[in-house]
């Protein structure tokens, strides 16, 4: 069983913790009274997250921060971040996350996100520590039978590589309490996370062309690009495009300390979604984004891209029950602090 201890006195590894939902789990841990420390290769990250990070915790909270440039991957320097620190927890969130490109490259996407987390287990299990949080994702369910979506809900099959390496990973971590019942083990299955820091210093920053909606929409209202891309718009929903649960990044970072605290001292594998229970449309978004920035964004009707779904949307009650979390914001706050970080770093952590 898992020590139980006091958030002050636990040692929390974060891989990926200057990516978009790390950095903000970080602020919410380091907030919360944790040791935190961050590994991340910044493949698809900067490094002025960890100032950003400092600046909103203040210095007090900033003091137990500690940041490692290393890659998940690399055996070596994690055995030595291991050495160096008694680790308690471990948060991981470290992996290739681009729907499209994993279809394009799936060696590198299985190599990488499969890879880095049997070098972590591994690495973890050499040092005594067997308590991990697993950041999953909705997409292991599929095309759903039934909506809303509960953590009973059958794991279908996945349209892309990526997909499968959250459904392999989780049984990978399921398998692993098998073999030794004292690991410890949350499997928390992301809807989709938008929105940014109230502060305006943190938020999404994507290399290249968005994958997801909301960076896209706030590229378009920002000016850096055209139009919005609609892909389809003759789905069985009410105005005939996708709908999908958005969950404020704020909620989702709440929702791993909520995770945090309620593993402390167990063991055994739990699953549990993070999600608002509710379903917005494509154009849904887009009008709500127009009113955050003041001008309606411009929108063209593309076809469907294969793989999407109709709709997608999470009962989180399992969460609220056990745990005590349940999301706090709406699409109005989503948009708007999306807004707000996107006007005020027009080209991200670059700008």
């Amino acid at each position: 069983m898992s020590e139980k201890k006091d958030p002050k006195d636990t040692t929390v590894l974060v891989t990926g913790g200057a990516g978009f939902i790390g950095s903000h789990t970080v602020v919410a841990l380091l907030e919360g009274g944790y040791q935190v420390i961050v590994v991340d290769d910044l493949s698809n990250a900067s490094e002025k997250v960890i100032d950003r990070i400092d600046q909103i915790v203040g210095d007090e909270a900033a003091r137990n921060l500690t940041f490692y440039k290393a890659d998940v991957n690399d055996r070596e320097a994690l055995e030595a971040i291991f050495d160096a620190n008694d680790i308690d927890r471990v948060i991981h969130f470290a992996g290739y996350k681009a729907v499209g490109e994993s279809v394009q490259k799936p060696i590198e996407y299985y190599s990488n996100n499969i890879g880095n987390t049997l070098t972590l287990v591994d690495v973890m299990r050499n040092h005594g520590c067997k308590s991990i949080i697993f950041s999953s994702s909705a997409t292991v369910y599929g095309d759903p039978d039934a909506l809303p979506l509960t953590e009973e809900s059958p794991k279908k099959f996945c349209t892309n590589p990526y997909g499968w390496t959250k459904w392999m990973i989780e049984q990978i971590l399921s398998d692993l309490v098998t073999a030794d019942p004292e690991w410890n083990v949350v499997l928390l299955r992301y809807f989709n996370p938008i929105g940014a820091h109230p502060s305006g210093l943190m938020g999404e920053d994507p290399k290249g062309i968005p994958n997801n909606l909301l960076p896209y929409v706030a590229q378009v209202a920002v000016g850096k690009r055209d139009c919005v891309h609609v892909f389809g718009d003759d789905y069985d929903t009410p105005d005939g495009t996708g709908v999908r649960d958005y969950i404020h990044v704020m909620d989702l970072a709440s929702g791993h300390a909520a995770a945090l605290a309620w593993m402390n001292g167990r063991e055994g594998v739990e699953i549990f979604n993070l999600g608002t229970g509710k379903g917005t449309s494509v154009l849904e978004i887009i009008k709500a984004f127009s009113a955050a920035c003041g001008r309606d964004l411009p929108y063209q009707i593309d076809p469907r891209r294969p793989g999407d779904v109709t709709a997608n949307y999470a009962d989180c009650s399992k969460a609220k029950n056990e745990m005590g979390w349940e999301a706090k914001f709406g699409i109005e706050e989503m948009c708007r602090d999306s807004w707000n970080w996107q006007s005020a770093n027009p080209n991200g952590y670059e700008g």
